[in-house]
């Protein structure tokens, strides 16, 4: 199926499918016009002009816009609708929390473009305002006009204050008095009380006032924050709904009796608010203990710099203008909206199963199944016997807990090492760790504390490891340890064997059920040993580690990806067949991208699979007529990392942990692995690559202005999507 014959469309068209978002921003987006009379060769000094790379954090927001897309998706169950709104809104939290605060850090010091792209920082977050206030417009209508009509046509609703009837308002003034008002705390400002240092994203109310207070002050404005600790969704019972899923939302119920927290003195309006801030955690280099210098700052994460303030469209000007000013916020950082101010609290668990994804149940691999296994047989059996690969998440889990709590427990093993980036203290995976060390086996956890917003859960996991007789490090100071990593020692007829998993993604269950990923367990020598060395390059001094089959950053990757493009070229420019194939989360690493624009002038055919972000700018003439981008946003998060290049017919084929961007390449320690059984090789190549190349339904392409457009078959094209046709296909593979 050629993916050239699907119907494109542009994000900015208005259709049943996508919506209707102007995402066009300057210096990103290019006028198809202009795009002939732009110089897209190669610099004096050697390098591609500015004109020729997207800007990140365009990119990147470009990225929430095809998931805001989904919502509007009718190939999404409607409730799985209402959860990718869901999912827009905390990608913005954290696209405001991160990547625009560190914008504006820059403007502040400077404004002094060091980007590929040449834009300004001042100029980057005016388009981020711009394009970011005409997106949120546009979700909260999506909300408003097409998904909560279609809740409540199931009967699925949010009712307002002025919806209840006389028994559930009755029932709500007494949940107010019994739940809320003892754990509300109205703060009035005048001098004693200055303006209150709010947490960041916090739900809180401005209250304006009039008469005096039980001191006999004039109080005219006071703050009520909404306490954390309460549900912001609230079903209501039963008995006065008929069984129905009917909610209310905190903020109404504190809205509707706000006037009982401040008795004698009249009530003039009532707003929601809710201000964001910099939550980007920076340590030095040189700290003497990371996780004490780690505790400190997660303190600080709640009350870093402001960069956004948002408020309800009802809200008077004069209040708006009062709380920039407080904040020191610009207008262009205010951001109005039709509905609560904090979409990610309308997640609830609605019974409604038929309106949600029809569940599936996830595959044991044929050689983990007990059905595959002789009398006294494990998988360490099975492992010994060839290589395993998994593919999350339609491949189960499971099997890495199971490998774990057997290794725990098996007396012929003696050490086990792993790396953990993501978990908590109730997962099997830590929970299996600690056995293990209980049980006497060797256990060392590398643990990457610096895993945005898992800081705090890491720090209770390396205690609770601590405790139960586990060594654990923390990786490299100033290289986060985002590899991979399982090895087991075992003892085996007097010599030793060692046993291997490696990952693209984390050693978290949750994840592994959300997103895309594969998993290779394996025995073989070479890559057990690599291995062991990059183990003991994380817990000891040296230099590097030399491994043979494994392609580790921050030391080899880099120059072996760069290398294999340069293969390509050479084959390319010998009229021979040249072809490189990309999936990862995002390219953003200029060299790389540099080479890949190289090879596409020398002949190279190259398919890159991008989730997120991409710098590139693919099919220009003269630049990169022989590049093609496409994003999938489906189902699952695609998380799968696959390098594959065709080398003259002697492919080569790598899954990893890395993506294409310079924090992962220089400045991470991660691993990529070789897929070198030849039946795992086809089924990585075709199901994880091919498989998304043939997507015509939840494929995105991009094009050399900066758009991105919306794949759809046409009317002789079989429709085909690429998660879908994993579901149906991972059993047969596994037969």
């Amino acid at each position: 199926m050629s993916t050239n014959s699907s119907q494109k469309t542009n994000v900015n068209e208005n259709n049943s499918q996508i919506t209707t978002v102007n995402v066009k921003a300057e210096n990103k987006t290019i006028a198809q016009s202009e795009m002939t009379q732009i110089d897209w060769h190669k610099l004096p000094d050697g390098t591609y002009s500015p004109n020729c790379y997207i800007n990140r954090e365009l990119s990147w927001l470009q990225f929430h816009l095809r998931v805001l897309a989904q919502a509007t998706n009718p190939n999404h169950p409607l409730l799985e609708r209402l959860f990718f709104l869901i999912i827009f809104s905390s990608n913005m939290d954290e696209f405001f929390e991160i990547r625009v605060a560190g914008v504006m850090k820059k403007m502040n010091h400077g404004n002094v473009s060091i980007a590929s792209d040449g834009m300004k920082p001042s100029d980057v977050l005016a388009e981020i305002a711009k394009i970011s206030h005409a997106a949120i417009t546009e979700q909260y209508r999506i909300l408003n006009e097409d998904i909560l009509p279609e809740l409540a046509k199931q009967d699925i609703r949010y009712l307002k204050r002025d919806e209840l009837d006389d028994k559930q308002s009755a029932w709500m003034r007494n949940y107010f008095i019994e739940q809320v008002m003892p754990v509300l705390t109205p703060i009035s400002i005048d001098p004693a009380h200055p303006f209150p240092r709010l947490v960041n994203k916090s739900l809180n109310f401005m209250v304006s006032l009039e008469g005096k207070d039980a001191f006999g002050r004039d109080i005219n404005l006071a703050v009520v924050p909404a306490p954390r600790s309460l549900p912001r969704v609230i079903r209501l019972p039963d008995e006065l709904t008929g069984g129905k899923e009917h909610h209310i939302m905190l903020s109404a119920v504190i809205h509707e009796h706000v006037n009982e927290l401040f008795p004698g003195m009249k009530v003039t309006g009532c707003h929601q608010f809710r201000l964001t801030r910099n939550a980007d955690l920076k340590l030095s280099d040189d700290v003497d203990d990371i996780a004490k210098a780690l505790e400190g700052e997660l303190d600080n994460r709640r009350f870093g710099d402001k960069v956004r303030l948002e408020v309800t469209t009802n809200c008077p000007q004069e209040i708006s203008d009062y709380l920039l000013n407080e904040f020191e916020l610009h207008e262009n950082q205010l951001y109005r909206v039709n509905g609560p101010v904090n979409l990610t609290r309308l997640l609830f668990d609605f019974n409604v199963p038929e309106l949600r994804y029809q569940p599936f149940t996830h595959v044991i691999p044929k050689p983990f199944r007990r059905e595959s296994f002789d009398k006294g047989d494990s998988m360490f059996t099975a492992m010994r016997r060839g290589d395993v690969l998994v593919h999350h998440p339609f491949d189960s889990f499971s099997p890495i807990v199971s490998l774990l709590w057997q290794a725990a427990h098996d007396p012929k093993v003696l050490a086990i090492k792993q790396t953990l980036y993501r978990s908590g203290t109730n997962s099997e995976i830590v929970q299996a760790l600690a056995a293990a060390a209980r049980n006497g086996k060797e256990v060392t956890a590398v643990i990457e504390l610096r895993a945005r917003f898992d800081e705090a859960k890491n720090i209770e996991v390396a205690n609770l490891l601590q405790e139960a007789g586990a060594v654990v490090v923390y990786g490299i100071v100033g290289y986060k340890t985002h590899a991979k990593l399982m090895l087991i020692v075992r003892r085996e007829d007097n010599r030793i064997r060692r046993y291997v998993h490696l990952g693209t993604g984390n050693y978290h269950a949750g994840n592994a059920k959300a997103y895309t990923d594969y998993g290779l367990f394996t025995a073989d020598p070479d890559i057990s040993e690599d291995v062991h060395k990059i183990f003991q390059e994380l817990t000891g001094m040296g230099k590097p580690a030399k491994v043979n089959k494994l392609l580790h950053a921050p030391f080899t990757l880099h120059d072996s990806l760069m290398r294999f493009i340069d293969d390509e070229i050479k084959h390319a420019k010998a009229g021979k067949k040249a072809h490189i194939i990309v999936k990862v989360n995002a390219l953003t690493e200029r060299k790389l991208i540099d080479k890949l624009y190289d090879a596409s002038q020398a002949g190279v055919k190259i398919e890159l699979i991008l989730r997120s972000m991409c710098c590139l700018r693919p099919q220009v003439k003269g630049l990169s007529e022989n590049i093609t981008v496409r994003s999938v946003v489906g189902r699952f998060l695609e998380h799968t990392r696959v390098y594959y290049f065709y080398n003259d017919g002697d492919e080569r084929l790598y899954c990893g942990s890395a993506d294409w961007m310079d924090r992962n390449l220089f400045h991470r320690v991660e691993v990529a692995f070789p897929i070198e059984d030849k039946k795992l090789f086809q089924r990585v190549y075709q199901e994880g690559l091919i498989n998304y190349l043939q997507d015509n339904v939840q494929a995105w392409e991009l094009s050399g202005d900066g758009c991105w457009h919306a794949l759809q078959p046409q009317s002789d094209e079989e429709a085909h999507i690429a998660q879908k046709h994993l579901l149906s296909v991972i059993n047969h593979v596994n037969d």
